[in-house]
């Protein structure tokens, strides 16, 4: 059997967080240094109620360098150095989820993003556009060791870390791993358990390891108001 029902994350509506919440985000700020906000923060990790959930995005506003409103964060999830993330509104975090950042770093996040729970995001230098769903599981790294010199554990060796674009509308499918480097058109989909080594056309769908192109979106190229 097949059921279509609405989407819910992707068609809820930004508006204004409580009241309450700009103000407690500005004392905490004054009461705690950033080591402190991070000590707070695992004392809610972990709950499943209203009132950890609640205290989790305001500790995540806390701590990220820019954030918009109707944040919402999963039990478990994790982060480092966030400080350098930017993060739009309406973002949703799943559970065990891991965003790492780098201490020179970027990570920008836009609107209406949903990133699915265990999820791993190497967010040295990631963008993440507008209404891009992260499947359950899926992975992006942004850098790898360079391996030179060949007489040295590549674990010694250089860190090169290249940018990853998602661009709008994106979605990637549970357990898909991409590559560094890599930008991801708009509309395009990622198969489940794809690895993605090279850039991704705007409204294709690629699949398979390594990834490949199988076909366009139903209805690209066919808009005749130029949109696509």
């Amino acid at each position: 059997m097949v059921r279509v029902v609405k989407a819910v994350h992707g068609l809820n509506k930004s508006g204004n967080d409580f009241e309450f919440i700009s103000g407690l985000v500005e004392h905490l700020k004054s009461l705690y240094n950033p080591a402190g906000l991070v000590e707070l923060y695992t004392r809610f990790k972990e709950g499943e109620g209203e009132f950890d959930k609640l205290l989790r995005s305001i500790l995540w506003r806390c701590l990220v360098k820019e954030c918009g409103s109707q944040l919402s964060i999963d039990s478990g999830a994790a982060f480092k150095h966030p400080e350098t993330f930017r993060i739009g509104d309406h973002l949703f975090v799943g559970r065990n989820a891991n965003i790492q950042g780098r201490f020179d770093g970027r990570c920008d996040i836009g609107n209406h993003v949903w990133i699915g729970p265990g999820s791993f995001l190497d967010a040295r230098d990631l963008i993440i556009e507008d209404h891009v769903g992260w499947g359950p599981g899926a992975k992006v790294l942004g850098s790898s060791h360079c391996g030179i010199p060949i007489d040295r554990p590549i674990i010694e060796t250089d860190l090169v870390i290249k940018t990853v674009k998602i661009c709008e509308w994106a979605d990637i499918g549970t357990d898909a791993v991409l590559l560094p480097g890599v930008t991801i058109g708009k509309g395009a989909i990622i198969g489940a358990g794809s690895v993605v080594t090279e850039d991704v056309a705007a409204f294709s769908i690629v699949a398979g390891t390594p990834a490949r192109f199988i076909r366009w979106r139903d209805g690209y190229g066919k808009a005749t108001d130029g949109s696509l």
